[in-house]
């Protein structure tokens, strides 16, 4: 690992979500390819000497014009990769132009995934902006490489670089969380003890499903259903759905979508009252 003073290496938050972005490219991968590959990451003090021969990603996002990343990729490794997910879909051979549309496939969903983690740590919603073909510039800090393995073999590295206005957003966030659990955390007050129990519950998986509303219908009408059949739910277009943990009602939210997928902004926690309420 480079002894630079690299934010993606100096600042605990940001290594930390730049951990767990690179993870995610594993699962995006695995998705799309049937295999899991081997992820590493490491800083560089400059940028790689292969830099003008990747093919390079920009991709923007929501919260500021200046908070950008850039990805670098070496032929050999997207035209593996797409050579992979061509085999996974039962396909013998691509198409021209195939194996680059497969690769901004790969992108298209690894970056959706930044973009979640950067809201997150920020605490409001971030989207990514329409990305683009295009290098960082000469004066570009903060370099990565990434090195894929599939079944042991090691791929030709990509590169990455967040930008300076990405990185101090991030940094300036983390600073004001350290800020808030100082001072609700007075160095004189002793913390309570952390309850075994409780953290091997926080492992426990439970299902969360979103509902949109209910309705009763007899058993003769339930029969006449047939596609294109529409019922009529108990609730408005504009109401806020549901959440159920574990088919117990814990909040309502607004219905968003978010890079193409359907979600739900948390508007009302439920009091414990209404949810035992809603378990009889």
């Amino acid at each position: 690992m480079n002894e630079s003073a690299s934010r993606l290496d100096s600042v605990p938050s940001i290594h930390a979500l730049v951990d767990s972005w690179v993870a995610n490219l594993g699962e995006v991968l695995e998705f799309l390819t049937a295999e899991r590959p081997q992820v590493r990451w490491q800083t560089l003090s400059a940028a790689p000497a292969d830099a003008a021969d990747l093919l390079w990603w920009k991709q923007g996002f929501s919260v500021s014009s200046e908070a950008a990343v850039w990805i670098g990729a070496p032929q050999p490794t997207w035209d593996a990769v797409a050579s992979l997910m061509i085999k996974a879909a039962g396909l013998e051979a691509p198409a021209e132009g195939e194996a680059r549309k497969n690769w901004e496939e790969v992108l298209a969903q690894w970056l959706s995934t930044l973009a979640r983690s950067i809201g997150s740590a920020l605490g409001q919603e971030v989207l990514g902006t329409k990305g683009t073909e295009a290098a960082p510039a000469e004066d570009q800090r903060d370099w990565a490489a990434l090195t894929l393995a599939f079944e042991e073999t090691p791929l030709t590295p990509l590169a990455f670089a967040f930008s300076t206005g990405l990185l101090d957003l991030l940094a300036a966030a983390a600073t004001r969380a350290r800020e808030i659990v100082s001072d609700a955390s007075p160095a004189s007050e002793e913390l309570p003890p952390v309850s075994r129990t409780m953290e091997l519950l926080l492992d426990v998986e439970l299902p969360v499903s979103i509902s949109f509303g209910r309705t009763e219908l007899p058993l003769k009408d339930v029969l006449k259903l047939t596609t294109g059949s529409i019922v009529e739910l108990n609730r408005g277009v504009d109401d806020p759905v549901e959440i159920l943990v574990n088919h117990c009602l814990v909040a309502r939210g607004q219905v968003v979508v978010v890079d193409g997928n359907y979600g739900v902004r948390i508007q009302q926690i439920i009091d414990r009252q209404e949810r035992l309420r809603t378990l009889r």
